[in-house]
């Protein structure tokens, strides 16, 4: 049986990355604790690269209490000691602190919006964008959307939330769908965020 035809990023990739673009890139993601988890992960890949990250995620899962965000909110200086420990994860001071006080922002949100996925949707109106690239070189690291997005996030108190990484979480979480027109997740994802009102 032929392999299907993917997004040229994912060419010659570990298996791990080829489940994470078949299973999960894209995908309209709209559970607040799992929100929280991508945004946490996008600011541990600041830096570095994606393969990193999901290679050490469930030791991220573990560390961080499965990014349940109000624990994460009270962690205390013992646990990110602890953390910082842990060679499992990415041992950076400021990307460690980042999960504590993105979490105490994100609890900020959900009091004055009544979820982190309400407020992160509606900078897409709700409903996934889908774009129509054709190859890697089309598609962009930011956009007038994204800055939105970081400009907002850091007046609420976030940190490691720039363009750049709010569009990579914009596309992980499935707010825009960037999979290239040729790719068989773009048929797919298509047709799902038409059924969730997208223009497609």
């Amino acid at each position: 049986m032929a392999e299907p035809v993917r997004c040229q990023w994912v060419d010659r990739q570990p298996e791990i990355m080829i489940r994470y673009h078949d299973e999960e890139w894209g995908v309209p993601i709209r559970d607040d604790r799992l929100l929280f988890e991508y945004l946490c992960l996008g600011a541990m890949q600041a830096g570095l690269n994606w393969l990193i990250v999901l290679k050490k995620r469930p030791h991220f899962r573990e560390r961080f209490f499965r990014f349940d965000i109000e624990r994460c909110a009270g962690m205390t200086e013992e646990q990110v000691e602890a953390a910082l420990r842990d060679p499992g994860i990415i041992r950076n001071r400021l990307k460690v602190n980042a999960v504590r006080r993105n979490a105490a922002a994100a609890l900020t949100v959900i009091d004055e919006f009544g979820s982190l996925g309400g407020h992160l949707w509606s900078f897409v109106d709700h409903a996934p964008v889908v774009n129509r690239y054709r190859n890697l070189s089309q598609l962009p690291a930011t956009t007038p959307v994204s800055d939105a997005m970081s400009g907002d996030l850091r007046k609420r108190g976030f940190t490691f939330v720039g363009s750049t990484i709010c569009y990579a979480f914009m596309q992980a979480v499935g707010m825009v769908v960037d999979h290239e027109v040729g790719c068989f997740r773009h048929r797919e994802l298509a047709a799902l965020a038409a059924g969730e009102g997208a223009r497609v």
